[in-house]
């Protein structure tokens, strides 16, 4: 049994798809550093990234398969499984077999898998976008702190950047200690992980007063829904939300 390893990245894990093919394996699993489990039975094969190779990879999966199955292995790859990179391989396997066709074929346990994934990480997408509260830093900037359950911020930076375009903003994800960050101009992600104490502007606890107060007349206590509100805005996000 072959298990490929690569460092966690996209391009990491397409060069390994890539040596898979040209090395004529099959390798039982691919997985990412940060995710291996002792197992001497395993022959453990480590991929070291090439961004060559992931860019052909890359092109193969848009020109013989789709663009949406491009697509889709992003979104599976952000939903942090496991097992992500074992399930794209296979999804891949069966694409550069059949063809753009593939998403048809849901009788398929590893597409149907592809699509459930794939719909969980879209609809947390949306759910953020909602959820998402700003606060404004005494430099001006705006800044809000997320804790997804899969790596979004990304997906949630168009949405932004088209939205507050004339602003400057950030989107931490304390969970992963990364950010987007705009300028006015474009976004980026990078690393941030802050260790000394965020100053908002001397307005923003007025502000958040405000919002609060908005929030509370607003609401119509008999229909309040306490099931149907945890439905649309779970518990685990709550924390961040100023109004909870």
């Amino acid at each position: 049994m072959q298990q490929y390893i690569y460092d966690g990245s996209f391009d990491g894990l397409l060069t390994a798809i890539y040596e898979a093919y040209y090395r004529r394996q099959i390798p039982e699993e691919i997985l990412s550093e940060d995710s291996l489990q002792q197992n001497f039975l395993v022959k453990k094969i480590h991929i070291e990234t090439d961004e060559e190779k992931a860019k052909k990879v890359y092109k193969s999966i848009e020109t013989k398969i789709s663009e949406q199955a491009l697509k889709n292995c992003f979104y599976v790859f952000l939903s942090e499984r496991l097992d992500r990179g074992t399930i794209i391989y296979k999804y891949l396997r069966l694409g550069w077999k059949i063809g753009e066709k593939i998403d048809q074929n849901l009788s398929d346990n590893t597409v149907l898998t592809v699509h459930k994934i794939r719909q969980q990480v879209s609809r947390e997408v949306h759910r953020m976008l909602g959820l998402a509260r700003f606060s404004q830093m005494n430099n001006g900037a705006y800044y809000s702190q997320v804790e997804p359950d899969n790596d979004i911020v990304g997906l949630m930076a168009p949405h932004f950047a088209e939205r507050m375009s004339d602003e400057y903003w950030i989107i931490h994800d304390v969970k992963r200690n990364i950010g987007v960050m705009y300028n006015k101009e474009e976004w980026i992600i990078r690393n941030l992980d802050i260790t000394r104490e965020i100053i908002f502007c001397d307005k923003e606890k007025d502000y958040q007063k405000l919002w609060k107060e908005y929030f509370n007349t607003i609401a119509i206590k008999n229909k309040i829904n306490p099931k149907l509100q945890k439905q649309h805005m779970p518990i685990r996000y709550w924390k961040h939300l100023v109004e909870k």
